[in-house]
């Protein structure tokens, strides 16, 4: 959970918030009731967060729209992480020059 709440930057009630909202979010629990993510549940996640911080959508709304665009959400994700990662790239080089 440390991890997680870290690289949203966000507090953890609010991640515990988001996965009794969104059934999507479904991290494995360890014996110590500790939330344990996967790779896919932290893709959700950013899918969520794009959907509700940037986007400006109300949760009911971002529900809504993951239940109809699931496919094509999960795509345009990945084409954000692709150009964020493309402009951390360019920013460093930017720096190094």
């Amino acid at each position: 959970m440390g991890e997680v709440t870290e690289m949203f930057q966000v507090n953890a009630s609010q991640i515990r918030f988001y996965e009794r909202e969104f059934e999507i979010l479904q991290p494995k629990k360890n014996k110590k009731g500790n939330r344990l993510f996967s790779p896919e549940d932290v893709e959700n996640l950013k899918i969520i967060f794009h959907l509700v911080k940037d986007k400006g959508y109300t949760l009911a709304g971002a529900k809504e729209h993951l239940k109809t665009n699931k496919t094509e959400i999960k795509e345009n994700q990945k084409v954000i992480d692709s150009l964020e990662k493309l402009k951390k790239f360019l920013l460093e080089v930017k720096d190094q020059l």
